[in-house]
């Protein structure tokens, strides 16, 4: 359907970074990130994938041609990453599908890295927000409520229990360390 080459990659990171500024301004804006971001943006990364031949060349910026199972399987590798915040109410959903967003336009080795380095992106963003806010200290205690919860699940026993309607310190804007995240992981993995 397309051909190989840099015009393609530029479409494929063009269109990645778009969905991610537009998720970046609207989770600054409302603390949320739109269903019809993730969703659409979801399809296209698949959809961009499917259409594409192989790319061998090592001067690739990106990986292109994954095929819809590899873009497929990093939209999972996404999804998976995040969803564990989700549910000990550390992450909101938008941030796991956003993140699984990004994984159809990476696949799963990229997915992997970007999430790697989003992590480490998002804690330091969270780190700074609730410095300036003056609640790091609270926001430590969260951290602790959600790790002993969590051991807690896991040794199915009874533990303490972290709110985020009353616990939560101060909102990041986690799509802001999502696109950085993914921007740092494909700026070290192929603009070296």
């Amino acid at each position: 359907m397309f051909g190989t080459g840099q015009s393609v990659e530029v479409v494929g990171l063009g269109l990645l970074g778009a969905l991610l500024l537009t998720a970046v301004w609207h989770d600054i804006r409302s603390h949320r990130i739109p269903n019809v971001i993730v969703f659409w943006g979801a399809a296209l990364g698949l959809l961009f994938h499917m259409g594409l031949t192989t790319s061998s060349s090592a001067a690739d910026v990106m990986p292109i041609g994954l095929g819809f199972l590899k873009s497929l399987a990093g939209l999972g590798v996404g999804l998976c990453a995040l969803l564990p915040l989700y549910l000990l109410r550390g992450a909101a959903a938008g941030d796991a599908k956003l993140m699984a967003m990004v994984g159809a336009f990476l696949g799963p080795i990229d997915t992997f890295g970007a999430v790697l380095c989003t992590f480490v992106v998002g804690a330091i963003l969270a780190i700074v927000i609730a410095v300036r806010a003056g609640v790091f200290a609270k926001m430590l205690t969260n951290v602790r409520l959600i790790l002993f919860g969590a051991a807690a699940k896991l040794a199915a026993v009874d533990g303490p229990a972290f709110n985020p309607r009353t616990d939560t310190t101060a909102k990041v804007p986690y799509a802001l360390a999502i696109a950085f995240g993914t921007a740092t992981w494909l700026s070290l993995r192929y603009f070296h």
